[in-house]
């Protein structure tokens, strides 16, 4: 996966400015793919420069045009190609798993409040799965209201619930590991009796 292949799955709706991309990304790939403003318009342009995507200058006023970016078939081919591979497993990097994994090396009080936190950052992200999920069940959401509207409405449903199914992962995946913690914590306020090794 790169920042290549979520733009052209964001592209793939409409063609828009770098401007407007960057919103739709905000509020659709970027939930499961971040990625700076400082990135996004570099890849662009390497984008353009490699045929996957062109760009079109459009006037907005006397001294002012934009960009518009729309995907070209190469670009099209290349991300159907990379839908259709099945995805390679990533090394796990996990900063909470790697302190979880030496509390032994502070106090039980601690080690609790960094779990106690971690849990409410994995509930709020439960939360705010649960409601994109939602928005895209009911196709309120702007990227998917471009989307459907290229598309048979007899297909609108179905579209709709492949989208908000990834939500219902990233919200069923947040709530796991909450109670992941919840339970180091059960385990952190277990006490060692005295002749146990």
């Amino acid at each position: 996966m790169s920042l290549q292949h979520a733009l052209l799955g964001v592209l793939e709706a409409r063609p828009m400015s770098g401007y407007d991309l960057v919103q739709f990304f905000d509020g659709s790939s970027g939930y499961i793919w971040a990625a700076p403003q400082s990135q996004i318009y570099p890849t662009l342009r390497r984008m353009e420069q490699a045929g996957l995507i062109a760009g079109d200058d459009e006037q907005r006023g006397p001294r002012l045009t934009r960009t518009v970016y729309s995907v070209t078939e190469k670009g099209l081919a290349e991300l159907r190609k990379w839908l259709s591979t099945p995805g390679k497993p990533q090394p796990v990097r996990d900063p909470v798993l790697l302190q979880a994994l030496h509390f032994d090396m502070i106090e039980s009080e601690q080690a609790h409040e960094v779990l106690e936190q971690f849990i409410r950052e994995q509930e709020a992200a439960a939360e705010e799965a649960e409601g994109h999920r939602d928005r895209l069940l009911r196709q309120e959401t702007p990227l998917l209201v471009e989307r459907l509207s290229r598309h048979d409405p007899t297909d609108h449903d179905r579209i709709a619930r492949l989208k908000a199914h990834v939500f219902a992962g990233l919200a069923a995946t947040a709530r796991t590991r909450a109670e992941w913690a919840r339970e180091g914590q059960r385990l952190l306020a277990t006490r060692k009796t005295p002749g146990e090794d």
